[in-house]
Parts: structure tokens; C-alpha cells; sequence
């Protein structure tokens, strides 16, 4: 079974971004957080953490884990009007009563590099520029760097969230796959999965693709990133069961992971630079 690690890709993309931020005004990305969720946190320091190092600039807005979504959409719309600001993001999960959709009506189309507001969603359902959700982008990305063909073949996306399933699902159309999205009501997940030449797992539930759930030679990609008990991450895929089945799967952490976070900071470059 061949491993299809991110972290040469992340790099290239890095050292990418790094000479086009260089090339304008320092670009700025703003990361809206608030929430107490530990997986969400820690992907928003790994965010700062890889934006110094390509000399984007990061703000981190931590609303906490308590703020209405009044002042969300309130911080959102202000750094949207901010011109020393080329990119907004608003972490999820949210607090309870907050809708990341309707926040992101929010976020200014063209400085919105994660994809989440619905005409960005809707341009990339129609085909037209906008820039894509960076996690169903990474797995594009992944893909395409480890030569997996796509044209004719069958993907299966098991989750049908904006951020990763129905982005996702649209991208890999447009690549010329047939697609089925899965998601809990799906009867049989494992007969459906099992027929997939490429399975994407984005749900969030620790282990939950298992053997059964593949088929002898299919690529698998795991976007999940699961908290442990011990502190570490784990995906939605059983690495070990699956790994005796499958042609090609990704890691976690070090697969999906590095190449959204240098997307994300691309993304920032490049809103920096739109005329």
C-alpha cells in the first residue's frame, strides 16, 4: 500500500506562497475563532504558526466560546470592510444558536479563502472563479500530486457538509468522476463505499471506515481529525484495518491537514493581489 503524504506538497505550496506574498503588500488573514473545541484550536495555531513562516500576517479574533452570533457577524462584516485585511476565515464549531452559513454572508467574497460563504459556494457549484473550501481543495491537491486519475472513475464523499462533502463532490465533477455522496441516512454505507475507486472520509467519527468499507485497491483520503485521549490526532478511517485492503491512503496527521493549512495561506496571498 503506497502512503500519500502531504507534507512535500504543503512544502512546495509554502515555499510558493512565501515568493508571492513577497511580490505585493504583505498579505493579512483573519481567523475568526470562537469555541473551546481543541481540534479547532489547535488547526488555528498550526495556521499562525505556518503564516509566519511564508510571511503572511495572522490575526487571531477570539471571540470565546460564548459570543452571540450578533458580534460574530458584527467582527466578520468589520474585517470584511478592513482594507489592511485580504482574508477572513471563521472557525467552526460555533456556539449553539450560530449558523456558519448564514455568517458567512458575512465575509466579502473576495477575501473569503475558505470558501464558506454561499456565493462563493454557489460560483464554485457554477463553475465560475471563487476560491474553494481549503480542505476539499487539499484533497484535490493531493490527489493531483500523486497522480490518481479521476476522469470516469467512481468517487465516493462520505459527508455532505460545505466545508468538505458538497464542495468536494462538485470539484471532483468537475474532473470528470462519478460521484455519490453518502451521509447518515445512506443505507449500507459499506456497499456503497466498497464500490468507490476513490473514498473520500469527511464526517468526523473516529474510525468509522473500516475494512469492510473498501474496495481491494481503492484510494482512500481521510480529511478527519479527530481529538485523543492522549493528546493526538486520528482520522475517520481505521489506518490499520484499512491499510491491508486499500491501494493508497493518507495518514493523520500528515496527509489532508498540511496541504489545507497551505492552501489557506495561498488563498490570502493571492485575495492580497486581486486587482
Amino acid at each position: 500500500m503506497k502512503t500519500l503524504t502531504g507534507r512535500d506538497l504543503a512544502a512546495a505550496i509554502r515555499d510558493q506562497t512565501q515568493t508571492e506574498a513577497a511580490a505585493g503588500p504583505q498579505p493579512r488573514l483573519a481567523v475568526v475563532v470562537a469555541t473551546a473545541d481543541e481540534a479547532s484550536l489547535w488547526y488555528v495555531r498550526s495556521i499562525a504558526k505556518a503564516a509566519a513562516g511564508v510571511g503572511v500576517a495572522c490575526d487571531i479574533v477570539d471571540l470565546g466560546p460564548a459570543a452571540d452570533p450578533g458580534r460574530i457577524h458584527e467582527t466578520l462584516a468589520g474585517l470584511s470592510a478592513d482594507d489592511a485585511v485580504h482574508g477572513v476565515m471563521l472557525q467552526t464549531p460555533l456556539p449553539a444558536g450560530a449558523s456558519a452559513q448564514e455568517l458567512a454572508t458575512a465575509i466579502d467574497p473576495r477575501k473569503d479563502v475558505d470558501g464558506a460563504s454561499p456565493l462563493s459556494l454557489g460560483r464554485l457549484a457554477a463553475g465560475l472563479p471563487a476560491f474553494p473550501p481549503a480542505t476539499a481543495a487539499a484533497v484535490m491537491a493531493l490527489l493531483d500530486h500523486h497522480e490518481v486519475p479521476l476522469e470516469g472513475r467512481r468517487a465516493v464523499v462520505v459527508g455532505r457538509s460545505t466545508v468538505v462533502g458538497k464542495p468536494l463532490a462538485h470539484l471532483l465533477l468537475d474532473r470528470h468522476a462519478t460521484v455519490t455522496v453518502c451521509h447518515s441516512r445512506t443505507r449500507d454505507l459499506a456497499a456503497v463505499t466498497s464500490a468507490a475507486d476513490v473514498l473520500v472520509a469527511a464526517v468526523g467519527r473516529a474510525g468509522l471506515i473500516g475494512a469492510a468499507h473498501v474496495a481491494p485497491g481503492a484510494v482512500v483520503i481521510d480529511v478527519g481529525t479527530n481529538p485523543t485521549d492522549d493528546g493526538g490526532l486520528t482520522g475517520d478511517v481505521d489506518f490499520a484495518a484499512v491499510s491491508e485492503v486499500a491501494g493508497a491512503l493518507t495518514p493523520v496527521p500528515g496527509g489532508v491537514g498540511p496541504v489545507t493549512t497551505a492552501l489557506l495561506l495561498r488563498h490570502t496571498a493571492r485575495a492580497a493581489n486581486l486587482p
